[in-house]
């Protein structure tokens, strides 16, 4: 399996290429820009992009899903909680004025438990509201990517429509915190010290809230 972090856009967004290494089928997480990096690695790996996913329905994850799908024929998916978000107008006028474009509907909508098959990968849809209504992370093979939900030292906003702290603390502990205590945690933005951590090392901060 390949993972590669490429951070994008000046809201320190990362964004995520998860690939079976020996197919070359991808996935991309939350491409919001700075597409010549991204596709550097892509090329480096010589990729096929199946789909886009998007953690959320905010602009600053959102706004580079038509130039990535327009270049790849990827589908786009995201949970059918936050479809609606992709093209409001909140989100096509934030989108253009960060320097991307409004993103086209999706091709399909996930549900918590689906399963995303890329290549020989099988990649699980948890839902985690809290950030949003229709949040979601991705666990593949000891890894999960959090979006949203939960930083590497912090999470997610509970402020904006949508949000819920009571919600967004249930979706860390009793779905994310679950996970085996080596679980690899790859979240949606560059806000700690460090660019990834482990559930073990999260426990630690939210099992006593």
């Amino acid at each position: 399996m390949i993972i590669e972090q490429v951070q994008v856009t000046g809201m320190a967004v990362f964004c995520y290429i998860i690939a079976d290494r020996k197919g070359g089928a991808a996935l991309l997480v939350d491409p919001a820009g700075d597409f010549d990096k991204i596709f550097k690695y892509i090329n480096k790996y010589d990729l096929r992009v199946g789909y886009v996913v998007n953690t959320h329905g905010h602009f600053d994850h959102t706004s580079g899903n038509n130039y990535v799908i327009e270049k790849t024929g990827a589908q786009l998916l995201i949970h059918e909680k936050d479809a609606k978000s992709l093209k409001s107008i909140k989100n096509r006028f934030l989108s253009g004025v960060s320097g991307g474009s409004s993103s086209p509907g999706p091709s399909a909508y996930l549900r918590h438990g689906d399963i995303i098959k890329v290549g020989s990968l099988r990649i699980r849809v948890i839902h985690t509201p809290g950030h949003s209504e229709g949040s979601i992370c991705l666990y593949v093979n000891g890894n999960i990517f959090t979006g949203d939900t939960l930083f590497t030292e912090g999470m997610g906003r509970t402020d904006l429509p949508g949000g819920s702290y009571r919600e967004i603390m249930n979706s860390i502990k009793n779905k994310i915190l679950s996970l085996p205590d080596p679980t690899v945690i790859w979240p949606g933005h560059n806000y700690g010290r460090h660019t990834r951590s482990t559930v073990a090392e999260q426990k630690r901060i939210y099992m006593d809230f």
